[in-house]
């Protein structure tokens, strides 16, 4: 079969020809529909966060249809339509057990220590297979496995409430994502920060409040436009220490900033005045979990999330595509989202 894999770290990927694999007892084999393309696979190839061992297949975020099954399965049919968690786990250690598989004591993630969606079949243990509803398109369904995901647990771990405010920092496939989550778990207004004004334009689509961060300082706009209050819950998709900084800064009284952009750089905080003089929380977001899926893909099978345009262009399985959108991502560039079609 073919696959784009990361021969070495700071060169282009490259296809190749590789072994169809066979799924192994309590695997199964999907052949892969769509492959979204992440800004951290950009990370991977750069080496700024590690994946490996080398050659490896990226891509964490597939749907596609089940074609084989392995010995000892037991739910799963071939022609299910499907999508996968990306975290292969022991489903048996203290976490797991706890519903907290993000952090299995063996666990390795799809596309970063296996090889993962940038190709034309994948095998994977049953247990990560989430059905996929017919109302859902396979590159949305796979966005989701990232993206979405992503977004729905830091709203879950910022512990969002009906009536409340929120800011989303970063207007990207997360970012639209986060907004739409948001509306739908009953946010009363949405802050969408940005410095793309075509991001910021689809974000109002959602029902978000467009703040352009290089026309103004978001926090005192925000602040401004709550009447000094702030917001109840900010979201911090980006991962640059200024809007770390920024999404504990806009919040109001016993708020909560929930990030999860991927950074290595520290960032600074006002400990008495933004923090405990607030009550205020900093919580970190790590993945999402396994049982967070069912109510995730029934927002998008009833339309509440709605990625028909967060997906805004698809590449086939060819690694000079693929690159050229990896050289995107790099630049902070590119379109909202790109999947791969093989």
């Amino acid at each position: 079969m073919k696959a784009v894999r990361l021969t070495e770290v700071g060169k282009p990927l490259e296809i190749q020809e590789t072994p169809t694999p066979a799924p192994g007892a309590g695997e199964v084999l999907v052949r892969i529909m769509a492959a979204g393309i992440c800004h951290s696979d950009a990370h991977y190839r750069a080496g700024v966060s590690y994946a490996g061992p080398l050659p490896l297949t990226l891509g964490h975020e597939i749907a596609g249809v089940v074609e084989a099954l392995g010995p000892g399965t037991s739910r799963t049919h071939i022609g299910d339509r499907v999508c996968l968690h990306y975290l292969v786990t022991c489903g048996q250690c203290h976490h797991c057990n706890r519903g907290q598989e993000q952090f299995c004591e063996t666990g390795k993630m799809l596309g970063k220590h296996l090889d993962g969606g940038y190709a034309e079949y994948i095998a994977v243990p049953e247990r990560g297979i989430v059905p996929l509803p017919d109302e859902v398109a396979f590159e949305h369904g796979a966005i989701m496995m990232c993206s979405s995901s992503t977004s729905f647990h830091a709203l879950r771990k910022a512990r969002l409430q009906p009536g409340e405010r929120v800011a989303v920092f970063g207007a990207g496939g997360l970012g639209m994502s986060a907004i739409q989550l948001a509306r739908g778990l009953g946010a009363s207004e949405v802050y969408a920060v940005d410095i793309n004004r075509d991001k910021l334009v689809l974000a109002a689509r959602f029902g978000a409040i467009p703040v352009h961060a290089g026309d103004a300082d978001p926090v005192e706009l925000i602040r401004q436009l709550t009447n000094g209050k702030g917001v109840d819950v900010a979201v911090e998709l980006i991962g640059l220490p200024v809007t770390m900084r920024q999404a504990v800064q806009v919040l109001g009284v016993q708020g909560r900033a929930a990030l999860a952009g991927i950074t290595r750089m520290p960032f600074e905080v006002d400990s008495y005045n933004e923090v405990i003089g607030r009550e205020a929380e900093i919580v970190g977001v790590s993945d999402h979990l396994l049982q967070e899926f069912p109510l995730l893909l029934d927002f998008a099978r009833r339309g509440v999330l709605d990625l028909s345009h967060v997906v805004t262009r698809t590449v086939p399985l060819e690694a000079a595509a693929i690159n050229e959108t990896l050289d995107a991502l790099e630049r902070w560039g590119g379109e909202v989202r790109t999947v791969i079609v093989p």
